[in-house]
């Protein structure tokens, strides 16, 4: 479930707390969770919902000034069953306090470069993570297709390789682009000795 940046603020201030989507399968379910770039949704409810049971106050709780702007913008989609779903911000997601992390042991150091090597031993494409780690650290800002072009890789496949360094903590996202965190820099620095 994506969220435009505008309403990802909204949702940060407490002010939107609804979503409404067509799916032929819901992508969330009720006491689940998701991750987002403002932090981590717990999702409270998933149920389907007719048109008409939508209302006014719905609408505002899910970013709409009225009921008749949000179905609009529902007539946009590809169809499929609605779903109303409720969340609440419940935290900052646990990979910001990792980028900061960088104490890190001889044990944990290990972990890691194994957690890398399979990683690479896993790819279809090949050893991939030290180069990624190396052209991310020339400077912030690396982008998807740099990368991509770099690895002789596709961008989407790129793009879902830097996500998993971003689970072990070592890059962060940009508003364009990629840079290592604080714990990616003593990591590759480490593994670079």
């Amino acid at each position: 479930m994506l969220f435009r940046n505008n309403v990802l603020e909204e949702i940060k201030t407490g002010r939107i707390t609804l979503a409404f989507r067509q799916w032929t399968r819901p992508t969330v379910k009720s006491d689940g969770s998701l991750r987002t770039p403002v932090g981590i949704l717990a999702i409270e409810s998933v149920e389907t919902v007719r048109p008409d049971e939508i209302s006014d106050e719905d609408a505002g709780r899910a970013g709409f000034n009225d009921r008749k702007a949000l179905l609009a913008e529902l007539r946009k989609g590809k169809g499929g069953e609605l779903y109303r779903i409720a969340f609440h911000l419940s935290g900052p997601d646990p990979r910001e306090a990792l980028q900061q992390q960088t104490d890190i042991g001889v044990e944990e150091l290990a972990a890691i470069r194994k957690r890398l090597a399979v990683l690479d031993e896993n790819s279809r494409t090949g050893a991939w993570t030290t180069t990624a780690l190396q052209l991310i650290g020339e400077y912030a800002g690396q982008t998807a297709g740099n990368i991509s072009e770099s690895l002789g890789i596709t961008k989407p496949t790129v793009k879902r390789k830097i996500r998993q360094l971003k689970e072990l903590g070592l890059t962060e996202s940009l508003q364009s682009g990629y840079r290592l965190s604080e714990r990616g820099h003593v990591v590759h620095n480490r593994l670079s000795d």
